[in-house]
């Protein structure tokens, strides 16, 4: 009965002690009362498939119990190769999201290795170009259309507006570096030189670009704001985000290009948790720096914008 045991004692751990155990295990295996107060009682054992019910219900890790080996359960993201894909993921991540920032106690940290994705919801020519960089990544038969002529669904727009309302009533840490606007720049410069953005777009596209860094900026000033970004000049930052609630911390790890890994497994998301106030403690807090810090920040993210433009823009002449 050890194992049952184990069990068991995993479940009451999930489970608000203002539920009755029996109830609930007889409602999530479809069994009565007295065969549920049975198990409980180890009167009677849990079936394979009863036992495999419950752990999947609970997001319990049997492999954990049972054996001295660590493993983590993980959802993951789909995978991304159409349009069709894409809207699905936005769609999924949307309604997650959603539901773990609802309180307004939630906390956001995000290690931000690239432009947090949220900042892209605009609607905005930003915005599209991002949903045409990650499908051409991501898809390596996706047909090559020039930008200018990619189209992206209307209901887009809906679910991007969803997350991007989620982060903004949510209390963000974010964690940058010098680095972090290179991969949308280096984006932009990569699909010009390809022949598939024009110069217009590409202008159009580093301005959009200046425009969210005077915007990050601009938070940074607002009193009473529930935004704050940190200069890291120690690490390399990883797109890890963790959102902490309440009831539990949610963890959100990177392994394709918008592919992610989700877990809630108590040890390790206390772990990053704790890795992402060290990272903090190791910062420079922009919001409460003085002018003179956070303008060397800035600037420096806009003169490498104005870098990337000049060197598009002097490309035309080789063109002649």
């Amino acid at each position: 009965m050890k194992y049952q045991e184990s069990l068991l004692k995993a479940i009451r751990l999930k489970v608000s002690a203002s539920v009755s155990l029996i109830d609930e295990i007889a409602s999530i295996l479809e069994i009565s009362y007295d065969a549920s107060h049975r198990r409980i009682s180890q009167k009677s054992k849990f079936s394979i498939d009863e036992a495999i019910k419950l752990a999947n219900h609970f997001n319990i890790s049997l492999d954990n119990l049972f054996s001295k080996k660590e493993k983590v359960i993980v959802e993951k993201t789909i995978e991304i190769e159409t349009l069709k894909d894409m809207l699905q993921y936005f769609k999924s991540s949307a309604e997650q999201v959603e539901i773990l920032t609802k309180n307004p106690e939630t906390i956001l940290y995000y290690s931000a290795k690239d432009i947090p994705l949220f900042y892209f919801m605009d609607g905005t020519i930003l915005s599209k170009f991002k949903a045409f960089v990650w499908l051409n990544l991501l898809n390596s038969n996706q047909k090559k259309v020039p930008f200018e002529n990619f189209i992206i669904e209307e209901s887009f727009t809906e679910f991007m507006q969803k997350l991007k309302k989620a982060y903004e009533n949510t209390f963000v840490n974010e964690i940058w570096n010098d680095t972090t606007i290179n991969s949308s720049l280096q984006q932009i410069l990569y699909f010009y030189e390809a022949g598939l953005l024009d110069l217009k777009s590409a202008n159009a596209l580093c301005k959009d670009l200046k425009r969210i860094i005077n915007l990050i900026q601009e938070k940074c000033n607002k009193p009473n704001t529930n935004f704050a970004i940190y200069y890291n000049e120690l690490i390399l930052l990883n797109n890890n985000m963790l959102i902490e609630t309440n009831e539990k911390l949610t963890m959100f790890v990177p392994y394709t290009l918008l592919g992610y890994f989700i877990t809630d497994n108590d040890d390790s998301c206390k772990n990053v948790h704790q890795f992402f106030k060290q990272q903090i403690s190791n910062s420079k807090p922009l919001g409460q720096s003085g002018i003179k810090e956070q303008n060397l920040f800035f600037n420096r993210a806009n003169r490498k914008i104005d870098y990337y433009i000049e060197k598009i823009n002097s490309q035309v002449d080789l063109f002649f």
